[in-house]
């Protein structure tokens, strides 16, 4: 773990406001920035004012980034963002009462992703708990298993024992949230009680010496590396969140690689896209013999399928004390893999066990291809280059039919994937195009997150902001390109984190493209098996649940460039050439 500066700052010993509550908050916070923190995210509220003044400071002294939010649920996903790109916890601060509770879903989901994140949130002293006093509710624990580490502090008193003890909660709170020690990453809740009065201005001195440091490093204290043997018929699968690791050991191995969308391993000749298919087939699935899993496999039932089939050999790959993907509740977990020694993966007997799914889903996605753009044939270059100009103008009808044609949500997955590129990040959704995604698009290796620990429908845009504000102050820093942060979702998915567009007077404005698939409702639960007996219109009342927002307007609303994409030419526009700053395109698409 990298050293850690422990200076303490200007006066914080010496109590430089008097107010107990804005020299706590001030011994802090400041710590928090020399450990390496960045990013502070704030929801206002009255109980915790000291800490969102020196919040403020900070931001003015440039030691840190500041972000105000109304909404807490925004304020969570935003810094579930900010940590997803950077690798460092953002400090979310709130007050009192329902504000604390608005974190959970962003909570839970930063739990089961194993994201770090430290929650600040300020509560009542404990002579006003448990008498019905004002906004106060049973604070403490409130995040129960979730939190890596949660602590109930005392109503500061002042004085030198104050400023101590926050520097070492402050310590506590990022190696927990970090990992440092149990090698599981994670959110972090400090309940911090303050008492009357409760703040004061905070003398902009008093930050002066918060230098920011670097982040501690997060130890990988994984349980055992296991050197696998060469034999059995074998698969690597790579879920959300997998990273590069899972390609690399396919690639070694000599292995067909299933990797999802979502994974960060959607790339490299052992890549088997029409991985559904092949699970399915007896010939394919029904002759493996064992599945290295890494992450979270979350968009297809043929995985969990294979790993509770009898004869299968399930490793999972988890870090220590994270919950371990098992649903057969029989694998071997281990915190890393290593192929086989001696194995050619050029050998002939590797070579035709990879090329086998490799050419098969192929094969089945050229065929899915043509099925689902039967009138757009490929372009005939001859046609094209002819002499004849009956034959130049049939090529020319069909380049204008191409451009022309109505968007499908396979050609809409399509054409992202095809527009991102590495200096870009790609957010997608919870929503039924994420699965189109996953069908369908190619290897390539770009930077792409899904919140998929829950896969909930909760904060996709706020989630995003953040990877793109992470994403542009990195590239400030190292002088790298910034590219654009593109987020595929459904119409629900946008309404329902509608918050998150809300950017107030000095918040920065994202390069964040919106990509949103509006099809007037839920049309994923058209896909349950119930959908075919249940009554249409009940159906339609409590699943579907059909809206007609004009996102145009919402859009102007909250001050975001609007567009829409009606063809395959103006989708292709669209997205080779965003607008600057944040901006939605909306494409209609048909139930």
């Amino acid at each position: 773990m990298a050293e850690r500066t422990t200076k303490p700052a200007v006066g914080m010993h010496d109590a430089p406001t008097g107010n107990p509550a804005t020299d706590y908050s001030l011994a802090l916070l400041t710590e928090f920035v020399r450990l390496g923190v960045r990013d502070i995210v704030l929801s206002p509220g009255s109980r915790s004012q000291a800490l969102a003044l020196v919040a403020a400071e900070l931001e003015q002294a440039a030691s840190a980034r500041l972000h105000v939010r109304i909404d807490e649920r925004v304020s969570g996903f935003l810094a579930l963002g900010l940590a997803v790109e950077s690798g460092r916890p953002a400090v979310v601060i709130t007050t009192s009462g329902t504000a604390t509770a608005n974190l959970h879903p962003a909570v839970l989901e930063a739990h089961h992703s194993t994201v770090p994140m430290i929650v600040i949130t300020a509560d009542r002293p404990a002579e006003l708990r448990g008498i019905r006093s004002n906004q106060t509710t049973m604070q403490p624990g409130l995040f129960g298993s979730a939190a890596r580490f949660s602590t109930d502090v005392d109503a500061p008193q002042g004085g030198r024992a104050d400023g101590g003890s926050a520097r070492d909660l402050a310590r506590a709170a990022v190696d927990a949230a970090l990992g440092t020690a149990s090698g599981d990453p994670g959110p972090v809740h400090l309940n911090i009680a303050f008492r009357e009065p409760l703040s004061v201005a905070v003398p902009p001195k008093a930050v002066a010496d918060a230098v920011p440091g670097e982040p501690g490093q997060s130890m990988t204290i994984g349980r055992s590396r296991l050197e696998v043997s060469a034999g059995p018929r074998t698969i690597v699968i790579a879920g959300a969140g997998s990273g590069p690791d899972a390609e690399e050991l396919a690639r070694a191995g000599g292995w067909p690689l299933l990797a999802e969308v979502s994974s960060g391993a959607r790339f490299g000749p052992n890549l088997v896209v029409a991985y559904r298919e092949l699970l399915a087939d007896d010939d394919f699935g029904g002759v493996v013999e064992r599945a290295i899993v890494f992450g979270h496999p979350t968009l297809s039932r043929e995985v969990p399928a294979l790993l509770v089939r009898d004869g299968v050999e399930t490793i999972v790959v988890a870090p220590r004390g994270a919950e371990a993907y098992n649903p057969g509740r029989r694998a071997t977990i281990v915190g890393a893999v290593a192929a086989p020694p001696g194995v050619d993966p050029r050998s002939p007997e590797a070579r035709a066990w990879v090329g086998r799914w490799v050419f098969a889903s192929r094969a089945i996605r050229e065929d899915a291809e043509r099925a689902s753009d039967p009138g757009i044939a490929a372009p005939d270059l001859d046609r094209a280059m002819s002499s004849d100009p009956v034959e130049r103008g049939a090529f020319a009808r069909a380049e204008l039919a191409a451009v022309r044609a109505p968007i499908t949500r396979p050609m809409l997955a399509e054409a992202l994937w095809r527009f991102t590129w590495p200096h870009d990040r790609l957010v997608l959704g919870a929503s039924r195009l994420i699965r189109d995604a996953d069908r369908i698009v190619p290897g390539k290796r770009i930077r792409v997150h899904a919140n998929r620990g829950l896969a909930g429908i909760d904060g996709t845009i706020s989630t995003a902001i953040g990877i793109a504000l992470a994403s542009r102050a990195c590239a400030e820093t190292t002088g790298e390109a910034s590219g654009v942060t593109r987020v595929l979702l459904g119409d629900l998915a946008l309404l329902h984190d509608a918050g998150s567009l809300l950017l107030g007077d000095g918040e920065p404005r994202p390069q964040v493209q919106l990509i949103v698939g509006n099809d007037g409702g839920g049309t994923i639960f058209d896909g349950l098996e119930v959908a075919a007996t249940a009554p249409a219109a009940s159906l339609d009342r409590v699943m579907y649940t059909p809206q007609r927002v004009d996102i145009a307007a919402l859009a102007r609303a909250y001050g975001w460039h609007h567009q829409f994409a009606r063809t395959r030419g103006e989708l292709d526009q669209a997205l080779s050439a965003p607008p600057v700053g944040p901006s939605i395109l909306e494409i209609p698409l048909d139930r």
